[in-house]
């Protein structure tokens, strides 16, 4: 997608020749593919590990909370390192930092597979995330810089799937590992596909880097890191019963980061997250939009096998060949997404999808046990496939104004504010769900405790609606091949 003029260059040939260069690829699909084979080892690690923690917390012979430490430490990792990706990549090249990230969370991976206490592993899973939190924009990058426009909608559609169903195949693969394996597994599996990731981006992805790459905006990295990490973290407590106290200070200190690093900005030339990209109008809107459906996205990996298990009384393993036709239904999505652009554009597309993906995700607030298994597994087909096309949606039109020697700087922002957005969607599914406990006077969580929960946070998605009517109707018409590009 690299065009003359534009500063982006391989970044083999970025020292020896001055001429701009034509990025190809073999084929867009495999790229595609192997970026979302990376996330999706990503994505499935996060779930998987949720399953196998109390079995984690008897041998380290620690209490259930505080192994948490585990999670939140790969958490933090990615507050820190998230916006620092774009530069990193535009300074040593894409396809390098990609592997550099994959070999980073293999790394960290065998690390946490030899802990033998829980302080090993709190430092093994910062190490991990550092991988994580390059992987993901980085990849997005690779994407955008080296897949022509036409075929944008069809490889995003790809990098949809993993974060629809990493999460669905999270719970059973943990469920399965524990009971028959041992839950160090959990981390080992990351090594041949790790390995064998490494292997096909040298082979098949183009490195290309910016000849014009910003230095490293070292107090932007650390107010920027601070403000994602203290609010994180507040948000975490806040949403566990009595822990508001505990929670007060961190995002006091998370709020005065934010305001630390707006005026920081304001007066740096290159900050390490633009916030002049808000003034985009496809990528302000995508930004709004796409965090507040991403709440219900966010929320509904705890809901749902919780749901199952809890209420239900599935095992891990049982819940999950539930959960997994939602995973069906984003795979079934893959073929539909660029012929739906094209017909409807991607104003009407997110409007319509806007209001039947949450409405379909309220639906399951109604589960109950005399529903017949197939209708369960219907309704969880149909979110997937909604939801999973309008992530496609969102994350396509997000950079349709967005300039070749900025895409560094957007990928790394949007990434930023997409992780926000789901760790916001998990402590709001936990708090709501304490909350609805406390009202209702049950120790356990009981049916119409989730219902509550999983209405709550339809009702926060479906304020995206708002911001999906203000897409021009033209917008992506470039990617999406629906109707004239504006300005012709």
């Amino acid at each position: 997608m690299a065009e003359s003029g534009d500063g982006i260059v391989p970044a083999d040939d970025a020292k020896q020749s001055d001429a701009p260069a034509v990025v190809r690829t073999p084929s867009y699909r495999t790229t595609a593919l192997i970026i979302a084979c990376a996330l999706f080892m990503q994505n499935l690690d996060a779930t998987v590990l949720a399953t196998a923690l109390p079995t984690m917390a008897r041998d380290f012979a620690v209490p259930p909370t505080g192994i948490g430490l585990a999670l939140t430490s790969y958490l933090l990792a990615l507050a820190i390192f998230i916006p620092a990706s774009g530069t990193m990549a535009d300074r040593y090249g894409a396809r390098r930092v990609f592997q550099i990230a994959i070999a980073l969370f293999v790394t960290g991976s065998i690390a946490c597979g030899l802990s033998t206490d829980l302080i090993t592993l709190v430092i093994a899973r910062f190490v991990q995330g550092g991988g994580g939190a390059m992987m993901v924009p980085v990849g997005r990058l690779v994407l955008l810089r080296t897949v022509a426009k036409r075929d944008l909608v069809s490889a995003m559609s790809w990098l949809a799937m993993p974060a629809m169903i990493g999460p669905i195949l999270g719970p059973p693969v943990g469920g399965l590992i524990v009971t028959y394996l041992d839950w160090r597994w959990i981390f080992w599996i990351n090594v041949p596909m790790g390995t064998l990731g490494i292997v096909l981006v040298q082979k098949f992805i183009e490195d290309v880097r910016s000849t014009d790459a910003a230095p490293l905006d070292r107090l932007g990295f650390v107010l920027s890191g601070l403000a994602l990490g203290a609010t994180l973290f507040g948000l975490q407590l806040a949403s566990r019963p009595g822990h508001a106290a505990s929670a007060l200070p961190l995002l006091a200190v998370g709020l005065a980061a934010t305001l630390g690093y707006v005026a920081h900005a304001g007066r740096t030339a290159r900050p390490i997250l633009d916030l002049d990209l808000l003034r985009v109008p496809t990528f302000r809107l995508s930004v709004i939009g796409g965090t507040l459906i991403r709440i219900t996205q966010g929320a509904q990996p705890l809901l749902l096998p919780m749901l199952m298990q809890l209420a239900f009384g599935l095992s891990a393993a049982a819940s999950g060949a539930v959960t997994v036709a939602t995973a069906i239904g984003a795979f079934a999505m893959k073929s539909v997404a660029r012929p739906a652009l094209r017909r409807f554009g991607f104003r009407t597309s997110l409007t319509v999808i806007g209001v039947l993906a949450p409405l379909s995700y309220a639906v399951t607030g109604f589960f109950r046990p005399g529903w017949p298994w197939l209708a369960i597994s219907a309704v969880l087909f149909v979110c997937g496939f909604l939801v999973s096309l309008q992530f496609t949606a969102y994350n396509t039109i997000a950079y349709d104004e967005i300039e070749q020697p900025r895409l560094s700087a957007a990928t790394s922002f949007y990434s930023t504010v997409q992780q926000l957005a789901l760790s916001l969607g998990v402590c709001a599914a936990s708090g709501i769900l304490s909350l609805a406990m406390a009202v209702h006077g049950h120790a356990q969580p009981q049916f119409e405790d989730f219902s509550v929960a999983i209405w709550t946070v339809v009702a926060i998605s479906l304020t995206a609606l708002f911001f999906n009517l203000r897409f021009d109707p033209s917008a992506g018409a470039e990617l999406s091949g629906h109707g004239a590009p504006r300005g012709s």
